[in-house]
């Protein structure tokens, strides 16, 4: 742990207990599309949904690095629970960038879930000194069981010009679609999230832009307090953290399903005797220990600056997004290499495996922490040209 508060290790402790559990609610909340309710309420009990809200509301404002380590081992224990804490832990975070007015409001309960939606697919239209959101965003995970969306919408400067915003929304005033039919990533429930003329406060309402850049106004996050982040490396870390967790996870179960298994159509009575297999094993289990490694300098990059009330260069911002994103690839293709050295019977649904295999190849597709776009955006940087993207 960063952090001697024993409140915090008292979370991740309680999160360990809890794997076993979680582990067994798999194939529920696939079968639901959405994960047990029974889940929420543990990891609420847990302290989980207070580890970013400000300890002024009553929250315990733990560090990055102690939060990485609760939302692994939740991914470790399911895949789908583990990406839905980590949506709703990163994005409690974005509220402290907000006015302190949205913060009192928000924050009122000393816990919070939130579920983001940063594509502008929405509008913003200003109405009796707030606005009026209308619009509708696709893949909102975690919304069957949010407090708050943070939706992005478009708003009309008076020169004409659209200029995306976040909004802080309740989720009882917005509507959500029963349309989650997916092959991955099943149980976290990323249903489409609609909004029809709901009325925003002025002071839940703040430029994308500045949020993105760390310049949103009326904060009191601000200077060297240790949890004042730059927004999109944060994200990269919260974001890797369940990538890196489903890894750990897929390959402890691999090692527990690997005793008295033979390779069929081989004289290999015992698999785990087999060199092909030892290798499999030895590569899978490096490239995880390699991603593990890599997302050390990141998290101590990002806390370095927040210790020192200081902002990231772009080039160091480019680096957390390349570094994280080749973490991902390499969590990924260790469990593909694990997947191969199952066997025939890995397809089945009674066989935990084949669930975290979909559902790690399936979430490495977000556009955020896809593979080959985060290179471009290192590689850009390091050959001294322009990133090219606004989220940095």
């Amino acid at each position: 742990m960063t952090t001697n508060d024993s409140t915090i290790a008292a979370v991740l402790d309680e999160v360990k207990s809890l794997a076993d559990r979680f582990r067994e609610s798999g194939t529920q909340a696939e079968e639901r599309r959405w994960i047990p309710d029974e889940n929420i309420e543990l990891l609420e009990k847990a302290g989980v949904f207070r580890l970013n809200v400000p300890a002024r509301f009553g929250g315990l404002e733990a560090p990055v690095a102690d939060q990485v380590k609760v939302l692994s081992e939740i991914a470790r224990a399911d895949t789908a629970t583990g990406w839905v804490a980590m949506i709703w832990l990163s994005s409690s975070w974005v509220p402290s960038l907000f006015p302190d007015a949205a913060q009192k409001e928000v924050y009122a309960e000393g816990s919070l879930k939130v579920s983001t939606g940063f594509t502008p697919t929405g509008t913003l239209t200003p109405e009796d000194g707030g606005y009026s959101l209308s619009g509708s965003w696709k893949w909102i995970s975690g919304s069957r069981g949010a407090d708050y969306g943070l939706l992005a919408a478009l708003l009309t400067t008076p020169d004409g010009t659209p200029v995306p915003h976040a909004a802080l929304v309740p989720f009882s005033e917005l509507e959500i679609a029963d349309d989650w039919q997916a092959s991955a990533a099943a149980g976290t429930g990323s249903s489409t999230v609609s909004a029809s003329g709901v009325k925003v406060p002025a002071h839940r309402v703040v430029s994308l832009l500045d949020v993105l850049a760390g310049t949103t106004g009326d904060r009191s996050n601000t200077g060297a307090t240790g949890r004042n982040y730059a927004f999109v490396p944060f994200f990269m870390a919260q974001g890797a953290s369940a990538y890196l967790g489903i890894a750990r996870g897929a390959y402890e179960l691999f090692l527990e399903r690997l005793p008295g298994r033979g390779i069929t159509y081989t004289s290999w009575t015992d698999q785990s005797q087999s060199p092909v297999t030892q290798i499999q094993v030895a590569t899978a289990a490096n490239k995880i220990a390699a991603a593990e490694a890599l997302q050390e300098t990141w998290l101590r990059l990002i806390q370095e600056h927040a210790d020192a009330g200081t902002a990231p260069s772009v080039e160091e911002r480019a680096a957390v997004r390349g570094k994280a994103g080749f973490a991902i690839q390499l969590a990924k293709e260790a469990v593909d290499e694990l997947f191969e050295a199952s066997g025939a019977s890995v397809i089945m649904k009674d066989v935990p495996f084949q669930r975290y295999h979909r559902d790690l190849r399936g979430l490495a597709l977000h556009a955020l922490f896809a593979f080959h776009t985060n290179q471009e955006v290192h590689g850009r940087s390091i050959l001294g040209l322009a990133p090219d993207t606004p989220f940095l």
